[in-house]
């Protein structure tokens, strides 16, 4: 039970009567005031609404309307008296209960209020308000907003339901639902989803109906009643409850249980609810003192007071002393007050922030903020306003030391209140259990930046509360309220590093995980398994950065994981679809570097990868080339030498370094590898290569060896050879007559040359060239005995064919031909007769021959000597051939003396054509 005298007095309502508006007969100003004889009245849809009942000077029962303009209109509802008004919130509908006669016959009408008739609103039903067969007096009204229950409470303590479209007859059942003993001074419909119950009060009694059952149970929630007029039903903020005000309490009631009751004194008349207050108007008839509620004068004990009670924050928000009122109404935002007068006043509540900066020095003055806070929510003042009392509620908790409540308040002003101001307070180490509590919760709201989250995790670890700290970090995924990178970076420099470890991991933050495990546990197993579980891309990347620090700690393993990442490599949890997509691979001659210290390791590798990937890099090629050959130069077991020696002359023969020809070729002569740089020579067809190296060697056999297997491609390697050994001061007759016999046969060289070059040799004697000598002058003498034939032989026949053409010049050409020299037939006229002594018939020739001008049968023989004079023609200015020729030849004499026998030096004058008289009489036919 709340104690009423403990509850606090405010003035949230200014007060002012009800004033006539300015007319065309003069400026208003006066009191608004209502014809006498008002007896009932409500309000909703805009207007006040009252009705008037039988006076002394005259009869009534009119309906009065009274809208905001404050011009009252009104119309003749019962010819007697009006008793009851109930006007809907949510429809134009106006229920009415009034009497037509003397007597107890007392009328319900409804009235829709948009509709007319006759200018009068429209009645839309009439019944007797009657329960059985007795009339009695009405007490009391209430109508459902969904216009399908009405109740009516009658003074013998009986309660009439009407269920159905109450606007009409037809569609709507009329029953009593309650018989008593007691009169029935209250009804209230309460809906709460699909369920409507129906409250009703007695003078000694309060029940409850459940309409929503057909056999509408009733449940007696209390032996204690109310007076009329003095029960109403609370908004949403109180849910929904029935309020019943007796002399010494009020109570609430839900529709099974009675609720919580307050203790305010005093004979109550009337009870309304508005918009989350309580209004009660009571007759103390004690004397009250003076208050700035109550005016100056004295209040006599027959006044009416009407106090306005704050049920959720305790206080009364207004309270005031009125003569005889009638009603209180609300509308338009306000509440009316009607006295047995005729005269209205309106109290008009204050807006939230006036209230507020009213009282809000005199409660922070007071020290009331709890107060100010429950008044600032329960008028629903936004979060700028509810932050500042909470900061100042802060502050003062602060200034009185009472840290641990002070940072409660500042929690509360999380999103509006700048984190600064609050962190500033509590910088001091002994405070600093609070200022982790304020950091958490702006942790937990997701307005902490990058800082906010550094000095939490130190006020973590300065307190070495490691359950507050794995608490913080190991929220889920979707809880993260900080900034992971930070937190890592300050529990690293702490030195927490487990707890930065696993939120490197949880958040896959790769690069801090492999860096503390590396660089501060030392844990170098783990940080290669974690690099083995990375997306492709990043564990390529990590290997390239940490590769070499892993080589060094864990070689063998490092040296497995980067097998896989540069064949086919697939994370762990991408197992399920192994076989589906192929695995990516790195570049293995970026990774080359890694091995820097490992040669070892280094070497299986690259041997792995040319084993699995033939077409590895060309990098990886030569790295493993020129470790085999460190290797071999290194090895002293003669056994493991010749293995090593193998394997080298195998990966050169495997074809892979005909790109790289030069450094392979390099590295073979750097380590000293004989039969890697003769293969490779023999590759590149260096055969002068080749031999230099068996000169430098002074291996004599392997010289001729190599004249004999490569002399033929390359014909100077046998000069070369004899320059070698006629240089040799040693003896080596027996070389020198080999290659002697070679370019004999092969007329290399000309024997003065050859003379000239053992000339140096200081052992070669004659008798090593006596042989050579005479086959060389014997061949010559049967050359030049040939050749003299020859000359003798070109010279007759140069000498006949001079005399045919002076002959075929001078005198007349006999053609003697029997025979065609075509078909060998008998020679008939026409025929065709050429000066070469061929005869043709015309139409033989016409068929056979190509040209007018020229013999079918030697044609052919003519046409290859023009061909050759053509060419001897092209050729003489084929400079560049003629030097190319005259430079590589080891008889250059031979070439010029060929060049100049083609005519190639001679100014030639070709006759393709003979002269036209010759050529017309040579084809004249005969």
């Amino acid at each position: 039970m709340a104690a009423y005298l403990q509850w606090r007095r405010f003035l949230f309502f200014d007060r002012e009567a009800v004033k006539e508006p300015p007319g065309p007969d003069g400026p208003g100003g006066k009191p608004f005031a209502l014809p006498p004889g008002i007896a009932v009245c409500d309000s909703g849809r805009g207007s006040l609404v009252f009705g008037d009942a039988l006076t002394a000077a005259h009869m009534e029962g009119q309906i009065w309307f009274v809208p905001r303009s404050l011009q009252p209109s009104s119309f003749q509802a019962y010819k007697l008296r009006v008793t009851h008004l109930y006007q809907l919130k949510q429809h134009s509908i106006l229920v009415s209960v009034g009497e037509d006669e003397e007597g107890i016959n007392p009328l319900v009408k409804v009235w829709n209020l948009e509709k007319r008739d006759g200018g009068n609103p429209l009645c839309t039903r009439i019944f007797p308000a009657i329960p059985g067969n007795k009339p009695t007096v009405v007490s009391c009204l209430t109508v459902h907003e969904n216009l399908n229950f009405m109740a009516i409470g009658f003074a013998d303590g009986s309660v009439v339901l009407t269920k159905g479209d109450i606007t009409r007859d037809r569609h709507s059942k009329t029953q009593v639902l309650h018989e008593g003993s007691y009169p029935v001074t209250g009804l209230a419909f309460r809906q709460s989803g699909k369920t409507t119950h129906l409250f009703v009060a007695t003078t000694e009694n309060i029940q409850s109906y459940l309409l929503s059952v057909k056999d509408y149970p009733r449940l007696e929630l209390d032996t204690r009643g109310c007076g009329l007029r003095c029960s109403s039903l609370s908004d949403p903020s109180q849910d929904l409850q029935f309020i019943v005000a007796g002399n010494e309490c009020v109570y609430l009631y839900q529709p099974d249980e009675r609720g919580p009751c307050f203790a305010f004194e005093g004979q109550k008349l009337i009870v309304h609810w508005y918009r989350g207050y309580l209004i009660i108007v009571s007759k103390d008839r004690k004397t009250s003192p003076k208050s700035e509620f109550a005016g100056n004068e004295a209040q006599n004990s027959d006044k009416q007071v009407l106090n306005i009670y704050d049920l959720c924050n305790k206080f009364i928000a207004y309270s005031s002393i009125f003569d005889d009122i009638v009603d209180v109404l609300a509308e338009w935002g306000s509440l009316y007050v009607l006295t047995r007068d005729g005269k209205i006043h309106v109290l008009q509540e204050k807006d939230t922030q006036t209230k507020l900066e009213a009282r809000k020095s005199m409660l922070f003055r007071k020290n009331l903020f709890e107060m100010a806070i429950n008044l600032a929510k329960s008028h629903h003042l936004d979060s700028d306003g509810l932050s500042e009392i909470f900061r100042q509620y802060g502050d003062h908790l602060y200034n009185k030391g009472n840290h641990d409540g002070a940072i409660q308040q500042y929690i509360r002003t999380i999103g509006k209140l700048e984190p600064s101001y609050v962190i500033r307070k509590f910088l001091d180490a002994q405070r600093i259990h609070n200022l982790t509590a304020y950091l958490q919760t702006l942790h937990l709201q997701s307005l902490a930046n990058a800082d906010h989250t550094t000095l939490l995790l130190n006020c973590y670890t300065k307190l070495k509360d490691s359950s507050k700290l794995e608490e913080f970090i190991k929220t889920s995924e979707s809880e993260v309220r900080f900034d992971v990178e930070t937190a890592i970076k300050v529990l690293r420099q702490a030195g927490y590093y487990s707890h930065a470890v696993y939120l490197a991991e949880k958040h896959m933050h790769h690069e801090w995980y492999l860096k503390i495990q590396l660089e501060d546990i030392k844990n170098y197993q783990e940080a290669l398994q974690y690099i083995g579980k990375l997306p492709f891309d990043q564990a390529e990347s990590n290997m390239k950065r940490y590769g070499k620090i892993l080589m060094h700690h864990v070689p063998n393993e490092t040296t497995e994981l980067l097998k896989i990442l540069c064949t086919d490599y697939q994370p762990p949890g991408d197992s399920e679809g192994l076989g589906m997509l192929e695995g990516k691979k790195a570049n293995s001659e970026e990774f080359i570097p890694v091995f820097a210290n490992n040669s070892r390791e280094l070497k299986a590798f690259l041997e792995h990868m040319t084993e699995v990937q033939a077409d590895s890099p060309q990098g990886v090629y030569d790295t493993l080339l020129e470790l085999q050959l460190q290797n071999w130069a290194h090895e002293q077991d003669e056994q493991i030498k010749e293995k090593l020696h193998n394997e080298a002359l195998t990966l050169l023969k495997s074809g892979r370094f005909k790109t790289v020809f030069d450094k392979a070729l390099v590295l073979c002569q750097m380590h000293n590898f004989k039969d890697g740089v003769l293969y490779l020579y023999e590759q590149g067809k260096l055969f002068q290569q080749i031999m230099h190296y068996h000169m430098q060697n002074e291996q004599y056999k392997k010289v001729i060896e190599v004249c004999e297997l490569y002399g033929d491609q390359e014909a100077c390697l046998w000069e070369q050879a004899l320059g070698y050994f006629a240089r040799k001061e040693e003896d080596c007759k027996e070389y020198i007559a080999a290659v002697l016999k070679h370019i004999e046969n092969k007329n290399l060289m000309p024997p003065l040359l050859v003379v000239q070059t053992l000339a140096h040799n200081s052992t070669a004697t004659l008798s090593v060239i006596k042989d050579y000598l005479v086959n060389k002058l014997q061949k010559q003498s049967r050359q030049i005995e040939q050749d003299e034939q020859r000359i003798h032989k070109y010279r007759e026949e140069t000498t006949r064919i001079r005399q045919e053409i002076e002959e075929l010049k001078a005198s007349p050409k006999i053609f003697q031909k029997t025979k065609c020299s075509i078909c060998t037939s008998a020679l008939e006229l026409p025929s065709v007769h050429f000066l070469c002594g061929h005869s043709f018939h015309q139409h033989c020739f016409e068929s056979y021959s190509e040209s007018d001008s020229e013999c079918p049968t030697c044609m052919p023989e003519n046409r290859k000597v023009m061909d050759m004079i053509r060419a001897q023609e092209q050729k003489r200015d084929l400079h560049d051939q003629f030097q190319h020729q005259l430079k590589c030849s080891n008889d250059g004499f031979s070439v010029v003396a060929d060049y100049f026998g083609r005519g190639v030096f001679n100014k030639l004058t070709l006759i393709t054509d003979p002269p036209p008289r010759k050529a017309a009489e040579a084809g004249a036919p005969r």
